[in-house]
């Protein structure tokens, strides 16, 4: 229910997006007389039971996967970590580089696959841990199915976070929350600062920062640099991981309208590291 709000949060696609878009559906056979072109972004959530082939695209004569079907849009993979070995380690190459080379016999194939990568998961095989009086799996079984997602592909995620269960009141109970027009706004909000700030450059977005423009646009505090030293040193971050600590302060920054990511963003963004039991 959740994942499925997440297009509606995020920025209005450009006109040129859903061009691209549409062309891939058109090509994929997806699209007809009566809705010739795709008006929203995508929402592809498939079976963890899915072959590698159909999540990544291939064939005889290839075609687009689930992962190119999902461009500029969300890929939403529930139940992770059950997901085949392959599929899960296959998303490696376009989480980093945002596209696919399928290589068959017959050539090379490169495939669009700039999406956002949405993925949910329980906690062991019964669902229940940590709660001991419920869960019905030993410690080791638990340990092995976290383990099914691998320190590369974790190190390509930017936010984990933890969803604990809610009590009959909350569920049952009357809220006033914010609407998914509510937090679109707050998105684009930031998207039109980062539309701003880079221009002059040929990037969009702060997920887009490498190299030398993650050391000019994302100016730390003294007090921010000396905890992101600090946890670098303690969990033991990558190189990728630490970048993507400074990206989402980054943006957690441009959300709260600060030029400066101070102490207080990077300890948000170093929250989003955590996996149950071990740091990322």
């Amino acid at each position: 229910m959740i994942a499925r709000r997440i297009p509606g949060v995020l920025p209005e696609p450009t006109k040129e997006e859903l061009l691209e878009v549409s062309k891939i559906y058109s090509i994929s056979g997806l699209l007809s007389e009566e809705k010739p072109f795709l008006l929203s972004r995508p929402f592809r959530a498939p079976h963890h039971t899915i072959s590698p082939a159909a999540l990544a695209g291939g064939g005889m004569y290839p075609k687009a996967g689930e992962i190119t079907l999902a461009h500029k849009g969300v890929l939403f993979l529930d139940e992770f970590p059950e997901f085949s070995h392959e599929c899960i380690e296959l998303l490696r190459q376009p989480l980093e580089e945002r596209k696919i080379l399928i290589s068959r016999s017959g050539g090379s194939y490169l495939f669009p696959a700039d999406f956002m990568l949405v993925a949910a998961m329980n906690h062991c095989p019964c669902g229940q841990f940590p709660d001991l009086n419920r869960c019905s799996c030993t410690f080791q079984e638990v340990k092995r199915y976290q383990n099914r997602i691998s320190g590369p592909i974790l190190d390509r995620i930017d936010i984990v976070a933890e969803v604990s269960g809610i009590s009959y009141q909350e569920l049952t109970g009357k809220r006033k929350e914010k609407s998914s027009k509510n937090f679109r706004k707050e998105v684009e909000m930031a998207v039109k600062v980062q539309g701003e700030r880079y221009q002059e450059k040929k990037i969009r977005f702060n997920s887009q920062l490498s190299g030398k423009l993650l050391e000019e646009f994302c100016n730390v505090s003294a007090e921010g640099q000396r905890i992101l030293e600090k946890a670098y040193k303690k969990m033991r971050l990558s190189a990728r991981a630490y970048h993507k600590i400074l990206k989402t302060a980054r943006t957690i920054a441009d959300l709260e309208q600060e030029e400066e990511i101070k102490e207080a963003h990077i300890s948000e963004a170093l929250c989003y590291r955590r996996v149950e039991g071990k740091d990322t």
